[in-house]
């Protein structure tokens, strides 16, 4: 799987204001194939961990209550230009995605 996410990270006075795009199924494990009839298997992110310069400033558990590609946003006080922000995710098969930025 592990598409490319797309991460924006931005200035805002002395907060970056980060945004991301994941590339995910997110499928809920209720709703059936309609060729088939048979239930289509949960795949959903579990966690997501986003981090600036290394230090941690987002850890989350996520469940499928999330929609299909999901968008986060948030922001970080005290976050200067240049900063490298990573944003990580593990889904419950065990997929793992990572992707960096730059805060502009």
């Amino acid at each position: 799987m592990a598409e490319p996410m797309r991460i924006r990270a931005t200035m805002a006075g002395d907060v970056a204001d980060i945004k991301v795009l994941m590339n995910h199924p997110m499928e809920t494990g209720q709703r059936k194939d309609a060729k088939t009839g048979q239930l289509i298997p949960a795949h959903f992110i579990q966690t997501v961990k986003a981090e600036v310069n290394g230090k941690t400033v987002l850890d989350a558990q996520w469940s499928v209550a999330i929609s299909r590609n999901p968008f986060l946003g948030f922001k970080v006080k005290g976050a200067k230009a240049g900063d490298k922000v990573t944003v990580s995710w593990t889904d419950n098969k065990g997929d793992k995605n990572s992707a960096e930025a730059t805060v502009a």
